[in-house]
């Protein structure tokens, strides 16, 4: 008798924790599920951010309110940033603003421009300013093609903690 009511108190113990286990195991499985979440939500708050700047980077662009060297520079290096299934190969997608960009990325700028040797800076001057009038046209259409694009891939979300 002593034998079986130890052996049902076990039984009853051991019953008891394997559904505390399973219990945790879920709570574990649904936190996972949530960070998993969370962390799509942001980076879907990431890209629609980084869509915003690059539609408006070319608007400008195609408005011509900044040298398109300056735009590749931007656009090129600011859709790097882009996470998930958004991300676009931007040499393949965009050949003309990427060839500019390749042309102009190692070209001083700003402070760096300055201290150059006025035969330097012309010289990149005239480097990219060739660049730039052989590769305009393409570039301000690609520049119309990716404000569409990222307008369809913008989707404007609000995260609010919970």
């Amino acid at each position: 008798m002593n034998v079986t009511v130890l052996a049902v108190l076990g039984v009853l113990i051991i019953l008891g924790l394997a559904t505390y286990a399973g219990y945790l195991l879920l709570q574990v499985k649904k936190q996972k599920e949530l960070q998993l979440r969370h962390q799509a939500l942001a980076i879907e708050k990431r890209n629609s951010n980084i869509f915003e700047n690059v539609h408006t980077l070319c608007l400008a662009g195609i408005q011509g309110q900044c040298d398109l060297s300056e735009i590749s520079i931007r656009v090129y290096n600011i859709m790097d940033y882009v996470q998930g299934e958004a991300r676009v190969d931007f040499d393949e997608t965009y050949p003309a603003t990427a060839e500019l960009f390749h042309i102009v990325k190692d070209m001083a700028r700003g402070e760096e421009r300055q201290k150059l040797e006025k035969r330097d800076r012309m010289k990149q001057n005239l480097e990219r300013h060739k660049a730039e009038t052989r590769l305009n046209d393409a570039i301000v259409e690609e520049l119309k093609r990716l404000q569409e694009t990222v307008k369809l891939l913008n989707n404007q979300i609000n995260i609010q903690m919970m």
